[in-house]
């Protein structure tokens, strides 16, 4: 995994934003980023979603709903999150972070043409089991 970069801005402060889910960074530089729990988790550093080379990422479908319970800081330099969905092996550096928060309505735009091209969705299946919201299915009459 890349060290950091020398000039790559440290966050003073990160913050959950669970109504909005949002991860709020501000940085030494100044600058600050609002990024979406969604957007962190379909760009997740991880193998899982990166692959092992280019053009083997696994695009990541239905996580509009996606949260971040916690977050867990790793040495100095990076943190990670761990996600409602039960993925937490991204390790977000904090080079990796400030280039997302540069890079988002690129890198946004991006995936949901990616999207769009597989024909797939933001929502989660509702026909997949594990993410189904629990609800009673009680019939009233």
């Amino acid at each position: 995994m890349a060290g950091l970069d020398s000039n790559t801005p440290i966050p003073t402060e990160i913050k959950l934003h669970q109504t909005s889910r949002a991860m709020e960074l501000s940085f030494a530089d100044g600058t600050s980023f609002r990024l979406s729990y969604e957007f962190l988790r379909v760009y997740s550093p991880s193998a899982e979603v990166r692959g092992h080379g280019p053009g083997q990422e696994t695009l990541q479908v239905g996580k509009r709903e996606v949260s971040i319970a916690e977050v867990e800081q790793v040495g100095h330099y990076a943190i990670r999150p761990k996600f409602s969905d039960g993925h937490e092996s991204g390790i977000y550096s904090w080079d990796y972070l400030y280039e997302l928060g540069v890079q988002h309505d690129e890198l946004w735009q991006r995936y949901l043409a990616r999207l769009a091209a597989a024909g797939a969705s933001r929502d989660p299946d509702p026909n997949a089991p594990a993410s189904a919201p629990a609800h009673a299915c009680g019939h009233h009459h």
